[in-house]
């Protein structure tokens, strides 16, 4: 693969992201590429894209450690992770039997200078943004727009209120710092 591309598109599935080499085990997809980030790790050189995207990719893995250190080596310094993913409160999170994590807004701090667990992973990243979606009835009624904005509330909602104000995903941006 050509050392220039910009975006890779991981688990691509049918809809591949514009303009991004697509990735995927499954021969019956968009992919240009039959690969599986699932332990076989990525046949791109190290700092070859600028994004990687993982959209409803992660909890599919089955080591997703190895899996956002795999999409570290590839990435370039300063390059962008995108991962979309379930929220552990959301039925579909539990209703696809091929999902082996349920992921919530602090799942991703393991991998950040912020939170301080350097002994799971050397790789690193910082967090650029993080939205949490909720269900329809809850965004119309103001608690996404309270739940983005506040981290303090954000918390609360994770820790007391998310199984009675159900989130629906999490978007996580991650810049590689190398």
């Amino acid at each position: 693969m050509a050392s220039d591309a910009r975006s890779l598109d991981v688990g691509c599935g049918r809809n591949k992201r514009p303009g991004a080499v697509g990735i995927d085990p499954n021969p019956r997809t968009a992919a240009d590429v039959l690969a599986d980030i699932d332990g076989r790790g990525l046949p791109f050189l190290d700092s070859t894209f600028a994004s990687v995207s993982l959209i409803h990719v992660i909890e599919h893995v089955g080591d997703v450690v190895a899996a956002i250190e795999e999409s570290h080596r590839v990435l370039r310094p300063g390059g962008r992770l995108l991962v979309e993913t379930p929220h552990y409160s959301d039925a579909s999170s539990f209703a696809d039997p091929t999902h082996r994590w349920h992921l919530n807004s602090f799942s991703f701090r393991y991998f950040t200078e912020a939170g301080g667990f350097d002994y799971y992973s050397r790789c690193r990243f910082r967090q650029v943004r993080l939205r949490v979606k909720l269900l329809r009835l809850w965004r119309l009624l103001g608690f996404e727009l309270m739940v983005n904005r506040s981290r303090a509330f954000r918390k609360f909602w994770e820790y007391y209120l998310c199984f009675i104000v159900r989130g629906k995903a999490l978007v996580f941006e991650l810049e590689a710092l190398k």
